[in-house]
């Protein structure tokens, strides 16, 4: 949701061309009928330009990143720019990530059939959609109410049966459907939250961006065992903060 990726700020040429191709093709086709094919192109251009070629290689990872319309989750004016590989303003103050990112924390918390997983920072929806490709149920939690709304809203729109969204204060977690087997947060936390640790089963996965406001963040893969937590830095990021009441 709410990423700006450090190295891939500015437009680069792979992007130009998803772009291009989406300006020049959707008014054409979307009025014969063919819109969705264009967007199933530029999906597979997104995955294969700037996913694959960064080395994200898991298989559930890029079948539900093929999936997702990401242009279903961008408002009306950004949707030419919906598979660009860039962070996309989503209202409110927030943003959905650029897809490298989505992809990338997916990947690193191994999602399966069978799992729950918890999403902390629901803003489009995007990520709480690529994960219930995958996973049995998702639980993911918004603290701005317009963006609660307008996600669950467009989650059931699109079928998704098996994600819950909750208005609350995603620090504190959703206690009673943990233990979760993995926790993805979506916004910086100067440290990571203790709420959430506590509802991560033995074994369970977090993923986390953790630094000051406003700086350049770490994002950040933890293992839960037993009462140990074993962390692993992974890349520098930079997100908006954790809000917590």
């Amino acid at each position: 949701m709410k990423i700006l990726k450090l190295w891939h700020e500015k437009l680069h040429l792979p992007t130009r061309r998803i772009r291009n191709v989406l300006l020049a093709v959707i008014a054409a086709n979307v009025s014969l009928g063919h819109g969705q094919d264009v967007f199933t192109k530029a999906r597979e251009q997104m995955v294969q330009e700037q996913i694959i070629a960064r080395d994200v290689n898991d298989t559930a990872t890029l079948r539900a990143m093929r999936k997702v319309p990401r242009h279903q989750f961008v408002p009306p004016g950004q949707i030419e720019n919906a598979y660009g590989d860039f962070p996309l303003p989503i209202g409110e103050g927030q943003t959905i990530s650029q897809p490298y990112i989505v992809a990338l924390m997916t990947e690193l918390a191994k999602p399966r059939k069978g799992q729950r997983i918890l999403e902390v920072g629901t803003g489009s929806g995007y990520q709480a959609a690529v994960l219930a490709e995958i996973v049995d149920s998702v639980f993911t939690i918004e603290i701005v109410p317009e963006l609660a709304r307008s996600a669950g809203d467009r989650l059931r729109r699109l079928g998704y049966r098996n994600i819950l969204v909750r208005l609350g204060d995603g620090y504190l977690g959703w206690p009673e459907h943990a233990p979760f087997d993995a926790i993805l947060v979506t916004a910086a936390a100067e440290h990571v939250p203790q709420p959430l640790v506590d509802q991560l089963k033995d074994g369970g996965l977090m993923v986390i961006p953790v630094g000051e406001v406003w700086a350049i963040q770490t994002l950040m893969l933890l293992r839960k065992q037993g009462k140990k937590i074993v962390s692993e830095e992974k890349i520098p990021v930079r997100f908006v903060p954790l809000i917590h009441k």
